[in-house]
């Protein structure tokens, strides 16, 4: 028997091309929450103090979880095709690690950078924007890369998705119930 014969193939391109799609989606949304999440973390104090609480417990707790776990309860309550549950339960999980990826970076620059873009005139946001984020950014892609190579093989678990025979059955249980 030929296991690699045409129609094989094509479904292995096809397989490749939606963990392709799915990883791709799923890191461009993880970046951008992440580094949300990790300004939040770092830099909300005074009266802000409990988003930055409320940052950590969402940190740790999609951190500490499995993924499948994740992908399980994202079926369980959004409708929508398997590709939109894959990249919402991957954006959710790897954003808390990229928070972490980012928040690193970000304190590893030496806090007299900050000092010196402030003293140069510069407020807040541009200090940040022209002077900290740049250097961070270098100590952020190799985690970053990391990470994405990570999702890329975790997106194998997405095919629990695909045995209807135990998804389904589970969730007509659960809706009878």
């Amino acid at each position: 028997m030929e296991i690699f014969n045409a129609t094989n193939l094509g479904f292995i391109m096809m397989g490749f091309g939606k963990t392709i799609e799915i990883s791709a989606l799923a890191i461009v949304f993880s970046i951008l929450v992440g580094t949300v999440l990790a300004m939040a973390k770092q830099y909300c104090t005074g009266k802000l103090k409990f988003v930055s609480v409320i940052v950590s417990a969402y940190i740790e707790l999609f951190r500490c979880t499995p993924n499948l776990l994740w992908i399980l309860f994202v079926y369980f309550t959004v409708n929508g095709n398997d590709v939109l549950i894959s990249v919402l339960a991957f954006t959710l999980f790897t954003s808390a690690v990229m928070a972490e990826i980012v928040r690193g970076g970000l304190m590893s620059v030496n806090p007299g950078q900050m000092e010196a873009g402030r003293s140069l005139g510069l407020d807040y946001a541009q200090t940040m924007r022209l002077i900290v984020i740049p250097q961070a950014i270098k100590n952020i892609l190799p985690a970053l890369a990391n990470e994405l190579v990570t999702m890329v093989k975790e997106s194998s678990i997405c095919s629990v998705l695909g045995m209807t025979e135990l998804i389904w059955g589970a969730k007509t249980v659960a809706t009878t119930t």
